[in-house]
């Protein structure tokens, strides 16, 4: 017994002994460690929901459309979100098609609430939005989009009846395009929409000027591509400034309380439409 115990004694106290138990326990915790790493990135995490069709933007999202597949933990970013409780009943974000098959994510998934409208989003903070009826006629057959620039012309006929037309504005942007019903007509794939309304946002004293100008009979506005040069048939071409003061002279000046009360109508019109549910998709 002693001479066994002195063996082990012996076996142990070896350097050469002690460095290859060393080495393989090295190794052994390598791989076991590696196996393990490799096990937890390849078993799939069940029960992530996916779209089981293509959800348009706006749309509140109904059990039907939506399915749950199992995924590798390596394919799950952090913010995938990984609960269909978390998925139904909410609403596909104002700016987001989500395709079928695809995972759904913060940010793309929101509350009804938490839906902006496309034109509040976009005007700065000193602009106040305005609302410019179109048909699909004035928007060259529905080609003009939000984010892109056009120019307002205006027509009048004067007391001597002459007919005059000028560029009233130029280069100013769209910020939303909406159909009678307040819905925005480039969002939804799986929908014709016919334009309704152009939104703009102006600065104060523009605003103003294209209120007044709305109140005219004898005035037209009218939007252009950008660039574009409108020349009307027994009409006179006149400068800016010129329709400006034919406006001014005709109109009287519009109040700060107006002003504050008539960004606060369109405002408050405008984000109601956006948040009218119709079918599953909100407006």
């Amino acid at each position: 017994m002693n001479n066994f115990t002195n063996s082990i004694k012996r076996f142990f106290k070896n350097k050469n002994t002690v460095t290859v138990l060393g080495v393989v326990l090295v190794v052994a915790i390598l791989y076991f460690g590696y196996k393990y790493e490799i096990k937890k990135a390849v078993d799939p995490v069940t029960g992530i929901p996916v779209a089981a069709q293509d959800i348009q933007p706006r749309t509140k999202i109904t059990s039907d459309m939506v399915t749950s597949i199992d995924v590798a933990p390596i394919m799950l970013k952090e913010n995938v979100i990984r609960s269909t409780g978390l998925v139904i009943g909410k609403y596909s974000n104002y700016n987001t098609m989500i395709p079928k098959g695809s995972m759904f994510y913060t940010g793309v998934v929101v509350e009804e609430s938490q839906l902006p409208n496309a034109a509040l989003v976009n005007a700065k903070e000193d602009e106040i939005v305005f609302p410019f009826p179109v048909n699909m006629d004035l928007t060259y057959g529905n080609s003009m989009m939000p984010n892109t620039l056009v120019d307002i012309y205006m027509k009048a006929t004067d007391e001597s009846g002459k007919i005059m037309v000028g560029k009233l504005l130029g280069d100013v942007e769209i910020l939303a395009v909406k159909d009678s019903s307040g819905k925005n007509v480039f969002e939804n794939t799986a929908e014709a929409r016919t334009p309704a309304y152009l939104y703009f946002g102006f600065e104060q004293s523009v605003f103003i000027l294209m209120k007044k100008a709305s109140y005219l009979n004898d005035v037209t506005l009218f939007p252009v591509p950008r660039g574009q040069v409108v020349n009307e048939e027994n009409a006179t071409t006149v400068k800016t400034q010129y329709l400006k003061d034919y406006i001014d002279a005709r109109t009287i000046t519009i109040s700060e309380d107006e002003i504050i009360n008539e960004t606060k109508t369109n405002n408050t019109n405008t984000s109601d439409n956006s948040n009218t549910t119709n079918n599953g998709n909100t407006n």
